[in-house]
């Protein structure tokens, strides 16, 4: 099962949110469904990211900050925004919403 962990204003999307929740949305994807797809199906608009983290390592970034920081990178350019890549039911993402920029970079 996918864990997607919302931090930030983003946590409205989760369907419990709650200060006190963990605010994760739980699901299996779809076969050969992509990042950018899951997102579109749970209605999270990608404006509304500042930074997204897929297996602990950084995928996307607003932040020109994210490559001196030393996060481990999902992908060769973080700043791409490219969310085409499959999601398996093993992953966990984790999505920070504009209003959380100075807990990542």
């Amino acid at each position: 099962m996918t864990e997607i962990h919302l931090y930030g204003k983003l946590r409205r999307y989760a369907p419990d949110a709650t200060l006190t929740n963990d605010n994760v949305i739980r699901l299996d994807p779809q076969p050969g469904e992509t990042l950018q797809a899951l997102l579109k199906r749970l209605q999270i608009p990608v404006e509304e990211i500042y930074s997204i983290f897929f297996n602990a390592r950084l995928l996307a970034a607003r932040s020109k900050m994210a490559t001196w920081i030393g996060y481990r990178q999902a992908g060769p350019n973080p700043f791409d925004w490219d969310l085409t890549l499959p999601v398996a039911a093993e992953d966990r993402i984790g999505l920070f919403g504009r209003d959380m920029a100075a807990l990542v970079i």
